[in-house]
């Protein structure tokens, strides 16, 4: 590894939204006080160091920053108020954009104004898209989506929309395994990799590391907001054809109809919930907000209410009403999908499952090494030479 300082590297991390850690003097009070950090991994006060130092290399290499869930104790307790929690929120923005082989995860990061005309020129080609491209046959008598988006047709348009955001994350993924696996990469048998699989789908599901923090409603808050989100990905990717519907509409029991229920609930508590906490800023965790934490919850909270109100229309049979606001509703939750899922806040929800799985692969690797060989042979020899002296 190497051990080459960068001297740009504070400046480069104050683009990301780094302020306080040269306040930092190491007492290793954040590590104390984190229940999440451990001897191999004595995070928030290593990442910190490194950043003081200019360790770039070593920061890309290292899985500390997606073991933290930034509860806020650990800023709390801080004798200096250098507040490391956010501080490792910035060193996942920018280890985010190092993953990110396309460089428009690093633009997203650091430009508010590019941000904000990314989301608008994505949102303008959907809004024109959905104008050009639909049956021209719409259903003025009663609220018929499908008369003039059949789900049929929005169903191809997912399935090209998530190979693509597969591909962008899939890609960055693999640029973050071979960082934290290092030289270990190919040489861990395949067997390790599939035994401990189990953990990643149970920490992507779950988030459970997060319930040992202290804050316990900040790890409900996340689970909320990520299981709402997962929901309603499914509802109109992978279940477009049952989802997108018209009237009448499924008994309240069915399935379909309860999981988008549950997930409009989620996600407007989850999301209402941060929004407030980061107005009132009572919590550490919300006391600085970067520009894509606002529009991460303001795309998600929009996409959900105005779902919601295409519902309600199609309820009271307002045709019109009802095929304006599903325009509106793809302007937003596409530009949504298509920014955040490979490039921003939700691309974290992949790294770090991923990361504490294969720290869980290289741990039992560890394990199964062989201990060192011991030459015997030589011991004899240098007993047997010293006993003949």
């Amino acid at each position: 590894m190497s051990n080459r300082v960068d001297p740009n590297l504070v400046s480069d991390l104050e683009a990301f939204g780094l302020k306080d850690a040269h306040k930092c003097y190491n007492c290793g009070n954040c590590t104390a006080i984190c229940p999440l950090a451990t001897p191999e991994n004595p995070f928030p006060r290593k990442m910190v160091r490194y950043i003081q130092l200019g360790q770039k290399e070593k920061i890309l290499r290292s899985p500390e920053p997606w073991l933290c869930y930034y509860c806020g104790d650990c800023s709390t307790h801080c004798p200096r108020g250098a507040d490391p929690g956010e501080t490792m929120m910035v060193t996942r923005r920018y280890l985010t954009s190092l993953y990110d082989w396309t460089g428009f995860s690093r633009k997203f990061y650091t430009s508010e104004r590019f941000e904000i005309m990314a989301i608008s020129v994505v949102a303008l080609l959907v809004g024109m898209a959905l104008l050009i491209f639909n049956t021209g046959n719409p259903n003025w008598e009663e609220a018929a989506i499908n008369s003039l988006w059949p789900a049929e047709k929005i169903e191809i348009a997912d399935l090209v929309m998530a190979s693509v955001l597969s591909f962008l994350l899939l890609s960055n993924v693999f640029r973050c395994f071979r960082f934290i696996m290092g030289d270990l990469s190919f040489k861990i048998p395949l067997r390790l990799y599939a035994s401990e699989f189990k953990e990643l789908i149970l920490h992507t599901i779950t988030q459970k590391r997060f319930s040992k923090c202290s804050d316990g409603m900040q790890w409900f808050v996340h689970l909320m907001i990520m299981t709402g989100y997962a929901s309603i990905f499914l509802l109109v990717v992978v279940f477009i054809r049952w989802f997108q519907r018209d009237l009448p509409e499924y008994p309240l029991s069915h399935p379909i109809r309860l999981l988008g229920y549950y997930a409009t609930f989620a996600i407007m508590y989850g999301t209402t919930y941060a929004i407030i906490g980061r107005i009132k800023k009572k919590k550490p965790v919300y006391k600085n907000s970067h520009s894509t934490d606002w529009m991460f919850l303001i795309l998600l909270q929009l996409t959900t209410l105005t779902g919601i109100f295409i519902h309600f229309a199609r309820l009271l049979n307002w045709p019109a009403t009802t095929y304006f606001l599903y325009v509106v509703h793809l302007m937003i939750a596409v530009p949504m999908l298509v920014l955040e899922v490979p490039f921003a806040k939700w691309a974290h929800l992949a790294y770090r499952p991923v990361v504490i799985y294969l720290l869980r692969v290289r741990e039992k690797f560890e394990q199964e090494k062989p201990p060192p060989a011991v030459d015997t042979a030589g011991v004899e020899r240098e007993g047997t030479s010293q006993g003949s002296t």
